[in-house]
């Protein structure tokens, strides 16, 4: 079975950087990526450049790419990227998007700048991966899953179950203990989830409410050495608390870890 996987690109050396993670996280599965351009992004450019580049692009990773795993395509569209890319992933039954994001001169900054933002904001029916800008590929061994406890997980769990299973990868569930015990229905949960990730290597843990969100999961992101932090995308989310607070944008001396967007379904 194909994955398929669209990478949004500006041409940038932070958008090939992107590429570069995929082809290796991916390196054992059948995967058909496409390279996506919206000449909207810069319509200083004409769309024959646009579309030489975009070949450019794919004859590049070809060349850098030799495995017989993965086939190139090129999609070159008018319309605004968020456009775009939700009529690509409808045309091409999308399983990813993965996209680069660009890091800051200060030392904090939100999560995600204002295009990445905007893409989450705008593409609910694929998950996101996203990687920061200049950071090195490291097989996902260890992958961080904050949750409350205050819904239920069905399907929404297969992107991030696909890519444990690939990388024979521990889940990390992780809580932050906002109330002094669980309700009965987080309880209940909590229980759903165990049994749903009962065949894969996880555990579960639990940290006491001492700072902001961010701090939080960025001193386990370091203490677990977590390699992707998998954030479910909805109103009260995870997601929407954290890309309200600043974010160190880096732990120690390495880049914040790849982010795995993913929407909940109801």
């Amino acid at each position: 079975m194909t994955t398929n996987i669209i990478f949004p690109t500006d041409f940038s050396d932070n958008a090939w950087n992107a590429v570069v993670y995929a082809l290796k996280l991916f390196t054992e599965v059948h995967c058909k990526f496409y390279f996506l351009h919206s000449t909207a992004q810069n319509s200083s450019r004409t769309s024959k450049s646009c579309l030489e580049e975009l070949a450019d692009l794919k004859d590049m990773a070809e060349n850098s790419d030799t495995n017989a795993n993965h086939n190139f395509e090129i999609i070159l569209s008018k319309a605004p990227l968020e456009d775009a890319l939700n009529r690509a992933i409808e045309n091409y039954c999308a399983d990813f998007i993965i996209m680069g994001t660009k890091g800051a001169n200060t030392t904090t900054r939100k999560l995600f700048g204002s295009v990445t933002q905007k893409m989450i904001n705008a593409i609910d029916q694929c998950p996101i991966l996203i990687i920061p800008e200049d950071f090195e590929f490291e097989s996902p061994l260890q992958i961080a899953f904050p949750t409350d406890f205050n819904r239920v997980y069905g399907a929404e769990l297969k992107p991030l179950i696909q890519l444990a299973e690939i990388h024979n990868s521990k889940i990390r569930i992780v809580h932050i203990n906002t109330e002094k015990q669980l309700s009965p229905q987080q309880e209940h949960h909590l229980s759903l989830l165990e049994h749903q990730l009962l065949n894969y290597p996880c555990s579960f843990h639990w940290m006491p409410d001492y700072a902001s969100k961010t701090e939080e999961i960025n001193s386990f992101i370091e203490t677990l050495g977590i390699q992707i932090l998998v954030l479910f995308k909805n109103e009260h989310s995870m997601l929407s608390k954290l890309t309200r607070e600043p974010v160190v944008t880096k732990i120690g001396d390495r880049p914040v870890v790849p982010v795995l967007i993913i929407k909940h379904l109801k």
